[in-house]
């Protein structure tokens, strides 16, 4: 079997992180913590929370050793390439995503990108995703499903993407999964109560992995007779209605 040859040596390694206040070692393998002891040149969204997370996983780590080059909206793209320079010289770079995994609903996804167009070995870790958690946790159509990050702010434009998206769970048998912005949790699952069929199901999937972690999947008609609130808690929606 031919084995894949890279143009730089340096490694570009994929590393999860917690999903909020949990202890790193009961939701994180020690493969994690290897590749953080070594590692010093990291990507990352914020560097007082990356530093954060390193320091959890591995409190003997020295801080100041760290390079972090910051990836968010305001970054030029035009520096992002840039970011892998390291891995020319053989050094390993990692991505750090914020909560969860690098690149899935996460600005990473474009280094990830780059690192192939470069011919840079990239290596994901394993981690926990919360929407794979939310989609595992749902009882819903493991085999098809579709994730769509944000749905649309204005409230007219919301109730036409929330009904597109149980036609089609019905028609194709496909779940649908979506996020919400945390402080607006409570309002979308209100328009869900008020828009949607009765009899489409709608898993709620809160606080993953936390002590305070909430898995509930019952019908629009159920929820309506139900309280919880989701105010800024990080909440995973996934709805399907039966064919």
């Amino acid at each position: 079997m031919a084995q894949a040859t890279f143009q730089y040596p340096g490694k570009l390694y994929l590393i999860p992180t917690t999903l909020g206040e949990s202890n790193p070692i009961e939701v994180l393998p020690h493969s994690i913590t290897k590749i953080i002891e070594r590692v010093d040149y990291y990507i990352v969204e914020n560097e007082k929370t990356a530093r954060k997370s390193i320091k959890q996983v591995v409190p003997e780590k020295s801080q100041p050793l760290l390079k972090l080059s910051l990836l968010n909206k305001f970054t030029e793209k035009s520096m992002l390439s840039s970011f892998l320079d390291p891995c020319k010289e053989g050094i390993d770079v990692g991505l750090l995503s914020e909560a969860g995994c690098p690149g899935v609903a996460d600005p990473g996804a474009e280094i990830v990108k780059i690192a192939h167009q470069m011919g840079i070995q990239v290596v994901p870790l394993v981690g926990p995703s919360s929407i794979l958690l939310a989609m595992m946790g749902s009882g819903m159509n493991g085999q098809s499903f579709t994730f769509h990050g944000y749905l649309p702010i204005d409230k007219k434009d919301r109730k036409h993407e929330l009904k597109s998206l149980e036609r089609i769970s019905s028609e194709k048998n496909l779940a649908q999964i979506f996020i919400e912005t945390p402080y607006r949790n409570n309002n979308l699952l209100e328009d869900m109560k008020q828009i949607l069929n009765p009899g489409t199901q709608l898993c709620i999937a809160c606080d993953l992995t936390l002590t305070s972690e909430y898995i509930v999947t019952k019908s629009i008609l159920d929820w309506g007779k139900t309280k919880i609130d989701l105010h800024k808690r990080p909440t995973i929606f996934v709805i399907q209605k039966d064919i």
